[in-house]
């Protein structure tokens, strides 16, 4: 299993949301290049970034940010936050160093553009299922709709996404815990690597997550608070 640290960028700021609420965030760092490559320093093989004012607002608010971060790393990143468009979704392909694309929103309403993305770029896309009580939750996470996530994530796999982000809201920031049956089940029925996202609050939690199954662990807040050190959690995920 790998481990993926997250930064959350918003208002150019490295932040971390609890259940992903825009009005109740913590900045950890005004400078988020220095927080991506403490974490590449660390042993990173993959690095999470997230644009959150995109995901409101549907356009790349924090491109240049991103691309700056981008640059200057040797590690790969995926990056998530508003991609809603061919244009978006290829601007950050085409980022040397750019391993996969999450695709939130649009995979709920628009399976012909999540379809064409995949073949276009095959192996690059990466869809974030968002869930709460188990239904769909879109346009970050203020809107619920009634798709089931698991149904959805069968579908993912047929239009030939190759991984998926799979996050339970209510565990979000909130260094509860994972849903590890959650996880079981999508891993166990999604076809595909499913990355588990939210609620990761200490080493024991990454131990039970690799024991449902699940490809990665993207930890956020955890990593931030101090509670989890980086190449502690690489090593607990590394042994067989």
């Amino acid at each position: 299993m790998i481990i993926i640290p997250a930064i959350d960028i918003k208002g150019g700021k490295c932040v971390r949301l609890e259940q992903g609420k825009m009005d109740a965030e913590t900045v950890y760092s005004t400078n988020p290049v220095e927080v991506a490559l403490k974490w590449e320093a660390a042993g990173a093989r993959i690095i999470h970034l997230v644009d959150l004012d995109a995901a409101i607002e549907g356009r790349p608010v924090n491109f240049n940010i991103i691309k700056n971060i981008v640059d200057k790393l040797k590690t790969a990143v995926q990056i998530g936050g508003g991609i809603r468009s061919m244009e978006t979704a290829e601007a950050y392909l085409n980022i040397p160093g750019v391993e996969r694309i999450i695709i939130g929103t649009a995979a709920a309403k628009d399976e012909a553009f999540i379809k064409s993305l995949a073949q276009k770029h095959p192996g690059k896309i990466t869809v974030g299922i968002d869930a709460k009580d188990g239904k769909v939750a879109v346009k970050g996470w203020v809107e619920v709709t009634d798709i089931d996530a698991f149904t959805l994530a069968k579908k993912l796999k047929a239009l030939g996404v190759a991984a998926l982000v799979y996050t339970d809201i209510s565990r979000d920031g909130m260094l509860s815990g994972p849903n590890l049956a959650a996880n079981t089940k999508m891993a166990k029925e999604a076809g595909i690597p499913v990355i588990a996202s939210g609620g990761v609050s200490g080493i024991e939690d990454i131990k039970r997550l690799k024991a449902t199954g699940v490809y990665g662990a993207i930890i956020g807040k955890a990593l931030y608070s101090g509670d989890i050190d980086l190449k502690e959690a690489i090593q607990t995920a590394n042994k067989a």
